[in-house]
C-alpha cells in the first residue's frame, strides 16, 4: 500500500489522541476501547466522509459518552503511549484493509493491543496489522474456530 494521504494520517492522529484523552480523563482503558470500537462514533470515522471526522478528540469523546450513556471511570489503566498507538493503529488498519472498527476490534481487542504494544509499536503499522491478524488466525485455529 502506498503511503496514506495527509488527511487520513491526520485522522489516525486524531483517533490516537482520542485514546490518550480517555486515559487522561481517568476512564477504564479496556472498557473505553471496546465502547468506542463498537460505537456509532467509530462507524462515523469509518465513513468516507462524516462531520465527526473533523470534530476533534474532545468532541468525539463527549459524543461517545452520550451514546453509551456514561463511560466507565477508573479501573484498568494503560500507558499513554499504548493508548495512542492503539487508537492510531486501529484507524490505520481501517484504511489499510477496509475493515470496520467493529470487525477490527473482533480481531484484536483492547487486551491484545495492550499486550502486543511493547513489541509491535516499533514496527511499520502495516506489519503490525498483518501480525495482529496472524495472531487472531492462530488463536482461532487453536480454538477450532476457523481454518
Amino acid at each position: 500500500m502506498e503511503a496514506l494521504p495527509l488527511q487520513k494520517r491526520q485522522l489516525c492522529d486524531i483517533q490516537g489522541r482520542l485514546f490518550e484523552l480517555a486515559q487522561k480523563a481517568g476512564l477504564d482503558c479496556p472498557s473505553f476501547i471496546e465502547a468506542f470500537m463498537n460505537s456509532r462514533a467509530a462507524a462515523a470515522l469509518d465513513d468516507v466522509y462524516d462531520r465527526l471526522q473533523w470534530a476533534g478528540e474532545e468532541y468525539i469523546l463527549e459524543e461517545l459518552n452520550e451514546e453509551v450513556r456514561g463511560l466507565k471511570a477508573a479501573g484498568t489503566v494503560y500507558s499513554l503511549e499504548a493508548m495512542y498507538w492503539t487508537g492510531y493503529t486501529y484507524r490505520y488498519w481501517h484504511y489499510y484493509t477496509g475493515e470496520s472498527s467493529r470487525e477490527i476490534y473482533q480481531t484484536a481487542d483492547a487486551g491484545t493491543m495492550n499486550e502486543c504494544w511493547p513489541g509491535f509499536h516499533t514496527l511499520d503499522v502495516e506489519m503490525a496489522v498483518d501480525d495482529l491478524k496472524e495472531i487472531d488466525q492462530e488463536r482461532n485455529k487453536v480454538q477450532g474456530i476457523g481454518g
